[in-house]
């Protein structure tokens, strides 16, 4: 198991691409299940992705809202726990909380597959109008998109 942060947008390809990843975060509420829904967006049948937490916290209506505005539907997401996954071959773990971060690393430590860091603002910490919050929480749905996109080798489809 290699434990890596990863430096700038995302960490640098490997040559052989993960086949799977686990998306994790503290409570599967927010960050994880973002992150997990946009690459199964973005790379549609070639990448095998969950999410967890390290607690089960509820679902955020706030991230159905922004995530619908990338055409993605998670009004049926539960959050559930590192504990309740039924499969845990995982290729790549990426977590995106310090509290994720050290969970995996433990649950991982006699494991062959890499634990990345991609450290992400909780957007619950912002304060102020509806618009604002939601704002917060589209710059973690972009921030993620833009690493996800990084990460992979995300190619735009050619139209012609």
């Amino acid at each position: 198991m290699a434990a890596t942060v990863a430096p700038g947008p995302a960490a640098p390809a490997r040559s052989r691409p993960p086949s799977s990843v686990l998306f994790v975060c503290g409570m599967n509420a927010i960050r994880s299940p973002m992150g997990a829904a946009l690459a199964r967006q973005l790379f549609p049948g070639s990448l095998y992705v969950e999410s967890a937490g390290v607690k089960r916290g509820e679902a955020d209506p706030f991230v159905k809202i922004v995530m619908e505005e990338r055409g993605i539907d998670l009004s049926r997401h539960r959050p559930h726990t590192i504990e309740d996954l039924e499969d845990t071959n995982f290729d790549l773990v990426i977590t995106l909380s310090p509290e994720a971060h050290h969970r995996a690393l433990e649950l991982t430590r006699t494991m062959a597959l890499d634990v990345e860091y991609w450290p992400t603002p909780d957007p619950t910490l912002v304060s102020g109008s509806r618009e604002q919050v939601l704002d917060a929480y589209r710059a973690v749905r972009d921030q993620l998109a833009d690493r996800i996109k990084a990460r992979f080798g995300w190619m735009p489809a050619s139209s012609g």
